[in-house]
Parts: structure tokens; C-alpha cells; sequence
């Protein structure tokens, strides 16, 4: 039998550098979860693994830790693979709309447990708020029921998964802890390890967009990442992608579904978002055993879209989930349109060398797209389309975008933000990478 030390001693040994055990990690959980360690211990344990960092076994012990405060969820009634994506967010990234009913075309399950915005980034939960009817906090028989029946089923926290987690990063997220990659790591992976997957792809955003600019930084985390998956035994994958400009061409949140149905029905695919969503499940049907390698799951990704599978898929998920039956046919008569809509025009001719992505979702968020406290309300029409990529030549006749506002004092706000965003030069000072960087594994 093991003695439960104190939390302060635990503390201690954390702020002085040592390596923690899992017995202590466990103990220091189960406080957090039912409340016998107070706020300030839970934050001085969080500024001093900021500071001292821990050690893979640790990672670990914290992850499996906090999936395990609360309910973890069981899908062995469903005949193929549970596979899920994360993505640590970014500007016009509506990859999971298009992402998850193309996977359950492919033969895979996808019960995406999504989130909403986070400072400057979007949030797949508010996307779908804008879809009447759509119900993002279904009860836990409605999710299983959709999961089963349509492959996908794309939601919010319905659950009490990783309730551990929900009160550490609340501390953390006032206490200036939040830059810290074994915790960011062990909140990820906590609730995704709670969802009980069998498979897992990280899209991991380096770039001006990205919550981790250098990409460095951004391969650090994604091998923390995947190694703390693998260790608390799920399989999982990343892919380091670039979020030096908006992923999609839309930047909001009814926007980007409009986005999503352009893409799915073949109406308007952004080459950019094409590239990542494909080669995430290329990742994913391997992970899940549905593809032999990563050539042979793109192919079954192009399939899934060209033939309109995905596109039923997500006409299917939708209606089940309460919205429209015929959002696909018929979206402009579902998603609300902003009453002020007009082009943005530069104040200069150029070519567009580069984009400042994460001021063009504050331009965004300040439009009501966003949240600047938890308890706002986002507004579903505001927003940007058509927004100029990198290499595109700008003039009197093409605009940089159309902003989408509630009034003109808005839009001219929005208008001025997204100009100051922009850099111009001449083609040779044009400097577009890949959108996919590179793929990490737990052995690289």
C-alpha cells in the first residue's frame, strides 16, 4: 500500500526539477478532480512544470490520468474503425466538416467530439450553430445513434470526459500556464483517449495563424504529442501544416459552411485546404487499417468526394442531427446572410507576398465571429469570403475579399484590418510552401 503525499510536497519535488511518480501524478488528479486540492496548488503545480517541463513517463501518467477522472467512452458495438482528427486551430480551418463524413464514406467511424473558438482561431461548434436546427449538444443516445447509422457524428462535449482536464486548463488558462507542451499534450490527448478511439491524426498549425509560429516549436509539440498517444496506447500520427494564410478561402463561421458545401459538391475546392484535408485521411484510413499506405488512402479520400459520398455522408449527418434535409440543394435559404456585404479593395496594385493570418481572424472575432469573453455570443454571418491567397495579383478590379458585416461601421473596421494584413511585392518576392510541412510518427 502506497502513502498519498501531500500535495505540496508534490509540488516541491516538481518545482525543484524532479521527476514526478505515477503514484504522485495520480494523487494529484484525483484533488484536482474532486476538489481536495485547492486552485492555488493546482496552479503553483502548473507553473512548475511550465518551468521544469516533464519527462515523457510523466506525460504519460498525466494523460492516462485525466482520461480516466472521468467516463470513457465504448464503441465495440460498431464494425469498423474509430478514428478521429485534432487540430490545434487556426484561421479559415474548416477541415472537420469535410474531413469526417469523407472518412465515413471511406468505411471508417468518426465520433468528432469538436470544440468552439479559441482567441483568434475558429471553432467547429460554432460553425454548425449556424446551421438551424443542428444540435451540437445531442445526449449520449442521439450520438451513438448517429455514429452508428451514418459513420460521423460531429458534436460537442456531451459526456463527463476528463473532467480533470476542464478544471486544470480553467486555472491555467488565468494563471499564464497555458504554454506548456506537456500540459497542452495531457489536455489534448485526455479527452481524445475518453472518446475511445482506435486511431488518431493531428493536424498541428505551424505559422503567423498558429498558436506555434515556429515550426520548431510546432514539431516539438506534435512529437510530444504522438509520442504521449502511442504511450497510453493510442495509435496516432501527425502532420506539421502551414498557417502562414487562411486555410480556406472563408473566414467565419456560416461562411466556411458555405465553404464546406462548395467543396463537397465540387463547386469550389481551395487547392490549399484540398491538399491538407486528403492527406489527413490518407492518415487516418491507414491508422484505421482501411488503407495499405498513404497513396492508397488519398486515392480513396478523392473517391469519397468526387463520387459524393462525402457529400451524403454530411447531408445525412446533418439531417439526423436536427438541421435541414436539404442544406446541400439549398443552403442559401439556411444560412443567414450578413446584411452588409462588399468587396475589400487594397490601397495598392501588387502581388499578395504574404498574409499577417492571425489578424485576419481578430478582424474576425472583432466583426462578432468570435468570443473576446467566454460567455459571448458569436455571430454565425459575419465574416470574410473570397480572401486573396498568396500570388494573387491585386488591382482595382480584384478585391483582397468580401467582408460580411451586421452594419458598414463594422464592415470599413474590418475592411482596415484586413488591408493592414497584407504584404505586396512583385512575383519574385512570392514565398508559398507546401501546405503539408511534414508527417512525424512515434519513432521519428
Amino acid at each position: 500500500m502506497t502513502t498519498k503525499r501531500l500535495p505540496q510536497e508534490v509540488i516541491r519535488r516538481k518545482r525543484d526539477g524532479v521527476a514526478l511518480t505515477a503514484d504522485e501524478i495520480s494523487d494529484f488528479v484525483r484533488g484536482i478532480t474532486d476538489d481536495s486540492i485547492s486552485e492555488g496548488q493546482v496552479a503553483a503545480l502548473a507553473m512548475a512544470v511550465f518551468f521544469q517541463g516533464m519527462n515523457r513517463d510523466e506525460a504519460v501518467a498525466l494523460t492516462v490520468n485525466m482520461r480516466d477522472s472521468g467516463d470513457v467512452l465504448d464503441w465495440s458495438d460498431l464494425d469498423g474503425p474509430v478514428l478521429d482528427k485534432h487540430s490545434t486551430g487556426g484561421v479559415g480551418d474548416n477541415v472537420s466538416l469535410m474531413l469526417a463524413p469523407a472518412i465515413a464514406a471511406c468505411g471508417g467511424f468518426v465520433p468528432m467530439i469538436s470544440g468552439r473558438g479559441l482567441g483568434h482561431t475558429g471553432g467547429t461548434l460554432d460553425k454548425f450553430d449556424s446551421i438551424p436546427g443542428y444540435t451540437t449538444q445531442p445526449n449520449s443516445a442521439l450520438f451513438r445513434k448517429v455514429t452508428k447509422s451514418v459513420g460521423c457524428a460531429i458534436i460537442g462535449q456531451t459526456a463527463n470526459l476528463a473532467p480533470a482536464d476542464k478544471r486544470f486548463y480553467g486555472i491555467r488558462d488565468v494563471t499564464a500556464t497555458v504554454e506548456s507542451v506537456p500540459l497542452i499534450t495531457a489536455s489534448i490527448l485526455s479527452k481524445k483517449l475518453a472518446a475511445g478511439l482506435g486511431g488518431l491524426v493531428l493536424d498541428v498549425k505551424c505559422g503567423n495563424g498558429a498558436f506555434m509560429d515556429d515550426i520548431d516549436k510546432a514539431r516539438e509539440l506534435a512529437v510530444s504529442l504522438v509520442e504521449v498517444a502511442n504511450g497510453a496506447g493510442l495509435p496516432t500520427t501527425a502532420l506539421l501544416t502551414d498557417m502562414n494564410q487562411p486555410l480556406a478561402s472563408a473566414a467565419g463561421n456560416a461562411v466556411e459552411v458555405m465553404n464546406c458545401i462548395d467543396f463537397l459538391t465540387g463547386r469550389s475546392v481551395d487547392a490549399r485546404l484540398w491538399d491538407v484535408t486528403v492527406a489527413l485521411g490518407a492518415e487516418m484510413l491507414v491508422s484505421g487499417g482501411l488503407a495499405a499506405a498513404a497513396k492508397d488512402g488519398a486515392a480513396k479520400m478523392e473517391e469519397a468526394f468526387s463520387s459524393g459520398a462525402a457529400a451524403q455522408k454530411f447531408a445525412k449527418m446533418v439531417r439526423e442531427l436536427g438541421g435541414p434535409s436539404d442544406l446541400l440543394e439549398k443552403p442559401e435559404r439556411y444560412l443567414e446572410a450578413a446584411p452588409v456585404v462588399r468587396p475589400v479593395f487594397a490601397e495598392t496594385d501588387g502581388i499578395v507576398t504574404g498574409i499577417d493570418t492571425r489578424s485576419v481572424g481578430v478582424a474576425v472575432v472583432a466583426l462578432g465571429g468570435g468570443r473576446v469573453r467566454a460567455a459571448d455570443a458569436v455571430d454565425p454571418v459575419v465574416g470574410f469570403t473570397d480572401l486573396a491567397r498568396i500570388g494573387d495579383g491585386i488591382d482595382a478590379d480584384q478585391p483582397l475579399a468580401m467582408v460580411h458585416a451586421r452594419d458598414d461601421a463594422a464592415a470599413e473596421q474590418a475592411a482596415s484590418s484586413l488591408r493592414a494584413a497584407y504584404r505586396f511585392g512583385d512575383a519574385r518576392s512570392v514565398e508559398e510552401g507546401p501546405a503539408v510541412i511534414e508527417r512525424v510518427t512515434a519513432t521519428s
